[in-house]
């Protein structure tokens, strides 16, 4: 009995699906239909198979004349039927050109794409959906295919023929989940923040969330507090990655190699954040695309879509204020501009006078106190960015920015009866301009040409009135670079990319005093070229890039091969390992000249390597770590070891009876990294460890080997964010660290004769520490709404909430009232300092 109820309930299933198969109106492929009917209608088409391929249409009605089966194919399709007699049809293309259209949509939520690229490939023909995710493309070739894409989507290639049709076909695509440098940590200590396979970490500056003490997505700022990255005396333009110097890292913004890092002689970035969209940082494991930065590489970029939407913003705070724009001109054509000035030669904020007392505690302009002494100190930076899209294949992006820090100073004294006035100025400045042309010539090969140049100069004129003398100094750098790069796409998982750059690089030195009479100049010029490959590789679990880069010095005639390697290998959903190293090496560096240096403030002047006092830096770096991220649980612990060769004395700022006796040598370094951020929907709290053991080996002193003046064993730091609501945060955080090396006097002999002078007789260097450096910070961030098109947010931060005096660095000068004694000097950290900020954006 079950077997009867089992034939019947198959047989039910068998009709009624032949039934309905009968009566579907679904599509079928025209090659199986076109056999079928030269059964039916003993006929015989002739036709090539590449003709009718991926061609489908509605079954034809059955019993019809042949007179209308031919007219009924000759409406459904873009080919011609033609009868040569009562059996024999042939099959042709009635156009070489048809009509295609189609309706883009998510795979996951069927919302429709707005705004997805829809290329012809190998034409300079396509097109973008519209609001409904709809397009219509005409005279497209009839064989050729088409590459639909759209941001963080999987790209699809499709033919023309599949998309001939009265009704326009549904296209999906499917969310990217194994593209090259994909987020694994889509939030990271703070919105915004990612982190990715790769190892760099991303700054998104639209999305910032907040961070203790910060009004804004300071750059720069933001960066110190990943791990293994401090700023030893709490500028930005010192910043120091794994024990390195702050000219050790390659700062990039939009292409063009930067020289100048901070506004304020270092205390906030020179960038504005406002336009900068994605700033990248990388420790090691750096693509080989990249050279310079032995250290590290900040890579800034600002937004490179074309948007056809105006937009903008601005705001202030209690030092400058800034407005950005983005403004569409044709639909493939478009502008960025920002610009940001300081208003602090005009009103004196309380930010403003702690910045100025902590940039300037040290030198002639703090310390003049007989004479009738005024200062007014400035900046301001703007860029502009033009984006047009050629063709649906080709992109060019032009941009320019330009940033300049003038500090004015002026000193009046009366001798007799005669009053006179001596002027004194520092001007930093940087300009960068880049083109870049962007290729696809199909969808899997594609090409990058870039031109950029960098203009950095700083110059200062000083007045010291008690030796009557005049002093002039520049310092110039001008660096310019062509650069080919092309990437093919072997597989979905596996890219294939060459490059090929030229470099051309000046350094100027310029130093003039008039009595006595004394003029210097040093000009140096460096070729340098580079062919790197490299190859990519990502697919489920597992990343891996591997690349080398062949560098060649021109005026050396010296070749330098340098590996990379980047793994990152996902054990299972909850545990992670990576393996990362590289060599790399650098042909600038800063001098550090305390003997002569701009009025006290900027003792840093850019150097280029000769290959013989001067030589060129190579550092060789590896590291290996593992992460665990559970239930919104990330750990991170990463091992690592660094050395860098060609260092040489007079770059590193030691006080001591050497400072000026170049010699060269190298620093070694090794620690470990340690971050745990435990996140909730209103929560995100993190703790972050660093211990770092670096050490400097220099033959001229003795020892030979002793603590790097960047050596800071232990560095703390947390913080604790809450959202109250969407609406309104808070962050509180603190950072606990080690204090910085320093050189004391011999005791008991403290000052030796030097020619005419009496000097500081300096002990061996670096045997002494600071105290410990300790400093909380408090923000709040409160957003709300105009309109529906006004947004608007509201920043109140606090550096140093404690007020304590931290010590960052510390030297001895010779008190001249005695000849015999020394004083110390030290140099402090910024007090309690507010700050408020207020935006605008639209």
């Amino acid at each position: 009995m079950r077997n009867k109820y089992l034939l019947f309930f198959i047989s039910f299933i068998l009709t009624n699906s032949l039934v309905f198969s009968q009566n579907s109106s679904e599509k079928k492929p025209l090659a199986s239909i076109l056999l079928a009917l030269e059964k039916s209608y003993d006929i015989k088409f002739s036709y090539s198979d590449n003709d009718v391929k991926n061609i489908f249409i509605q079954q034809p009605k059955k019993d019809i004349s042949i007179e209308n089966l031919l007219s009924f194919l000759n409406k459904e399709t873009f080919l011609q039927f033609k009868t040569l007699d009562n059996r024999y049809v042939t099959v042709s293309f009635l156009n070489k050109y048809i009509s295609v259209c189609g309706t883009v949509l998510d795979a996951n939520s069927l919302e429709p794409l707005f705004l997805t690229s829809v290329k012809v490939n190998g034409y300079k023909l396509g097109t973008t959906t519209n609001n409904n995710g709809n397009f219509n493309l005409k005279n497209v070739p009839a064989n050729a295919t088409l590459t639909i894409s759209f941001i963080s989507f999987k790209t699809k290639i499709i033919t023309a023929k599949e998309l001939f049709s009265s009704n326009c076909k549904e296209v999906f695509l499917e969310e990217e989940t194994e593209e090259l440098s994909e987020i694994i940590m889509p939030k990271f200590l703070t919105a915004g923040l990612h982190k990715n396979t790769d190892g760099s970490t991303v700054l998104d500056t639209e999305k910032f969330g907040i961070l203790p003490g910060l009004i804004e997505p300071d750059i720069l700022k933001t960066i110190k507090i990943l791990p293994g990255i401090e700023s030893i005396n709490e500028s930005i333009s010192n910043i120091n990655v794994r024990g390195g110097t702050n000219d050790q890292n390659l700062m990039l913004w939009d292409g063009i190699k930067m020289y100048h890092s901070g506004h304020f002689f270092g205390l906030i970035s020179a960038y504005n954040p406002y336009l900068t969209k994605k700033i990248s940082v990388t420790k090691n494991g750096t693509s080989s695309a990249f050279s310079d930065g032995v250290s590290s590489t900040i890579n800034m970029e600002t937004s490179n879509e074309i948007t056809n939407k105006l937009s903008g913003g601005g705001g202030f705070n209690l030092l400058s204020a800034d407005a950005f724009v983005q403004v569409p001109i044709k639909k493939n054509l478009e502008a960025h501009i920002s610009a940001r000035r300081s208003f602090t030669d005009v009103i004196n904020t309380p930010t403003y006078k702690n910045y100025f007392s902590r940039s300037f505690q040290d030198n002639s302009i703090s310390s003049s106190t007989i004479n009738n002494a005024d200062s007014k100190f400035y900046f301001y930076d703007y860029s502009f960015k033009v984006l047009y899209d050629v063709s649906y294949n080709h992109t060019i992006r032009a941009n320019f920015i330009h940033i300049k820090n003038n500090l004015d100073y002026q000193e009046k004294y009366t001798t007799n009866t005669t009053t006179i006035e001596e002027n004194s100025s520092l001007k930093q400045e940087n300009l960068g301009a880049n083109i870049n042309w962007h290729a696809n010539w199909d969808a899997k090969f594609s090409t990058n040409l870039s031109f950029f140049f960098s203009d950095y100069r700083i110059n200062s004129t000083d007045y010291n009135k008690d030796s009557d003398q005049y002093q002039t100094q520049f310092n110039n750098v001008l660096e310019t670079e062509v650069k080919l790069d092309s990437k093919y796409e072997i597989s979905d998982v596996l890219h294939f990319t060459n490059g090929l750059v030229i470099n051309e690089i000046g350094v100027k030195n310029t130093t003039t005093v008039n009595a006595p009479t004394f003029s210097k100049t040093d000009k140096n010029v460096l070729l340098k070229s580079a062919f790197y490959t490299e190859i990519e590789y990502h697919k489920k679990n597992t990343y891996a890039r591997f690349g080398v880069r062949a560098n060649y010095f021109d005026q050396f005639t010296k070749f330098v091969v340098e590996p990379r390697i980047n793994i990152r290998q996902q054990l299972n959903t909850e545990l992670s390992v990576k393996l990362e190293g590289e060599l790399k090496n650098q042909t600038t560096a800063q001098k550090i000249d305390f003997e002569d240096n701009f009025l006290g403030i900027e003792k840093r002047r850019w150097i280029l390597s000769d290959n013989e006092d001067t030589p060129i830096i190579k550092s060789k770096q590896a590291s290996f770590g593992a992460a665990y991220s559970k239930n919104k649980l990330y750990v991170d612990i990463t091992a690592f070891y660094k050395k860098a060769d060609g260092i040489t004395a007079v770059n590193q700022g030691f006080y001591n009876n050497t400072q000026a006796v170049n010699s060269i040598g190298n620093y070694k370094v090794k620690g470990v990294e340690f971050l745990v951020n435990k996140q909730t929907e209103k929560i995100s709290t993190w703790l972050s460890y660093t211990y770092a053991k670096n050490d400097y080996t220099f033959d001229i002193f003795n020892p030979t080997t002793f603590s790097n003046s960047l050596d800071i064993t232990h560095s703390l730091s947390a913080a604790f964010n809450y959202n109250f609501t969407e609406f309104f945060k808070i962050s509180f955080g603190g950072v606990l660290r080690s204090g910085k090396p320093y050189t004391t006097p011999i005791d008991g002999n403290e000052t030796i004769k030097s020619g005419n002078r009496t000097i500081v007789n300096y002990n061996n260097p670096n045997q002494e520490k600071l105290d410990n450096f300790f400093r909380l910070d408090l923000s709040g961030s409160y957003n709300f709404d105009f309109s529906d098109v006004i947004k608007s947010t509201i920043r109140l931060g606090f550096t140093n909430l404690t007020n304590k005096e931290n010590i960052i660095d510390s030297y001895y000068i010779v008190d001249e009232t005695s000849k015999n004694n020394v004083n110390r000097v030290n140099n402090y950290s910024l007090p309690f300092t507010p700050n408020l900020s207020f935006r605008i954006n639209f």
